[in-house]
């Protein structure tokens, strides 16, 4: 499943994991997206959605 949100564009950021003793080792974090049916453009689709954009009511789910 592609790591974006179609709504805001929300996707994969990198960083470092930091030990103890300070060493840096590099990492990802990957935004909770969700498949969801929802209205787009006046119909219903499939559409990769982050659960922050469902939640604040940005996308219209289909029933």
């Amino acid at each position: 499943m592609a790591n974006l949100c179609e709504i805001c564009g929300k996707g994969e950021r990198s960083g470092n994991n930091v030990s103890h003793s300070h060493l840096k080792t590099k990492r990802t974090w990957k935004p909770n997206i969700q498949r969801v049916k929802g209205v787009m453009n006046g119909e219903i689709q499939k559409i990769n959605v982050c659960t922050r954009c469902l939640r604040s009511g940005k996308v219209q789910r289909a029933i």
